[in-house]
């Protein structure tokens, strides 16, 4: 029950590479499919999450191995956490906002490329009190898959703000 039947580092390496797999799959699925989870795609993940347990401990069904899988994926995940926060690489793990509306015109390529539907676009309007489109000065999908909405008459107190770091100074 405790004893491993393989190596630790097997374990170890299987789990990195199973969780790598799993974030570019869910990655390649799109902003917009994180941010709306249907029952259907928690459906998917817990199947994901059966089918992938095999391909992190192998043959191994101690329980020592299935902690230590665990304890890696939270290791994993907290590196990939600290990564989010770089410039370079927060682009890469977690993508950038798209625009998809600029003072009320829809940008429509940019609505093919992520998957939404001007329906979902308007749906997105009404649930911030927004009935026209022309009063819609931008409509962004964040990188968590929801929808801003800016309406054309918000009023822009600061239009931008600095954060500065002393360093030695």
């Amino acid at each position: 029950m405790m004893h491993l039947s393989i190596p630790v580092w097997q374990v170890v390496a299987r789990t990195v590479l199973v969780y790598l797999a799993v974030v570019v799959g869910l990655r390649a699925m799109g902003k917009r499919e994180l941010g709306q989870m249907t029952v259907f795609d928690l459906v998917v993940l817990l199947l994901i999450a059966n089918a992938v347990q095999n391909a992190m401990v192998g043959p191994d069904v101690s329980v020592t191995g299935g902690i230590l899988a665990a304890f890696v994926l939270l290791a994993v995940n907290r590196g990939v956490g600290f990564l989010r926060t770089q410039k370079a690489w927060g682009r890469l793990v977690e993508g950038t906002p798209t625009v998809l509306v600029q003072e009320g015109r829809i940008l429509e390529a940019n609505l093919r490329r992520e998957g939404i539907e001007i329906e979902e676009l308007r749906m997105a309007m009404r649930e911030h009190g927004v009935d026209a489109l022309d009063a819609v000065k931008l409509a962004v999908l964040e990188i968590d898959g929801t929808v801003s909405i800016v309406p054309a008459d918000a009023r822009v107190t600061r239009t931008h703000r600095r954060i500065r770091q002393l360093h030695g100074r």
